[in-house]
């Protein structure tokens, strides 16, 4: 098996999809090179096998979304939503992501080298995000399941309405967000971030980082609170 590339200056990103939904899985190719992206949309969305995708440029809206078993590669930033509801497998971002990276994925990995927007990991229900840099206001907004590990700074409102989801922060928190709050790090925790941030290729220090969870009082509804909590 032999790399393919789709320069998609020549070539329809629906050609590239139809290949990667229908022929990747059948084995014709170890690895897609995807030359010319020029920040073009929905590229390499809905993988289902575990076919390594390169970009070499910039990627548009939702790049890698809904991915299951793949591995995407981006060697540029990328538009909103990349890795979004994403299964399984992995997304790795080596510049910028904008808003809502990684929203309601379900497993799978997304890596971040650089900063992201707002809404990072909104509605996370169990895959996992680490950001290299800073992430902006309102990041895991309502996420249920899954952790985010970020290394820089956190914008207003982390976590608000947090579930079961735990946040790793390095950085300086602006605000957070209703029901969410510090906590102690455990050895597990320790644990975690280490080995996050091994298969994210980043070098910090676990200890550094806070815990931020639910406090668990959105649970059920409190008519007392006067929508103050």
């Amino acid at each position: 098996m032999e790399n393919l590339t789709f320069n998609l200056s020549e070539t329809p990103v629906s050609a590239l999809n139809r290949y990667l939904h229908h022929e990747a899985p059948k084995g014709a190719a170890r690895k897609i090179l995807v030359t010319h992206p020029d920040g073009a949309h929905n590229i390499a969305v809905g993988l289902d096998c575990p076919v390594e995708v390169e970009i070499q440029g910039h990627a548009g809206y939702y790049a890698g979304g809904m991915n299951k078993h793949g591995k995407v590669v981006i060697k540029g930033s990328a538009g909103t939503g990349v890795g979004e509801n994403m299964m399984s497998g992995v997304v790795h971002v080596r510049g910028f992501a904008s808003n809502g990276a990684g929203a309601s994925a379900h497993g799978g990995l997304l890596i971040i080298d650089g900063d992201a927007g707002l809404r990072c990991g909104i509605s996370l229900k169990g895959g996992d995000i680490v950001v290299g840099g800073s992430v902006g206001s309102f990041s895991a907004f309502m996420a249920q399941a899954g952790r985010m590990v970020i290394c820089g700074d956190a914008g207003d409102a982390l976590g608000d309405s947090l579930y079961e989801a735990v946040l790793y922060v390095k950085g300086n928190i602006k605000s957070l967000g209703a029901d969410a709050r510090i906590e102690p790090l455990t050895e597990a925790d320790i644990a975690a971030i280490a080995h996050l941030l091994q298969q994210a290729g980043l070098d910090h220090d676990p200890k550094d980082f806070k815990r931020v969870a639910s406090k668990r009082e959105l649970y059920h509804w409190n008519a007392d609170a006067n929508q103050e909590y």
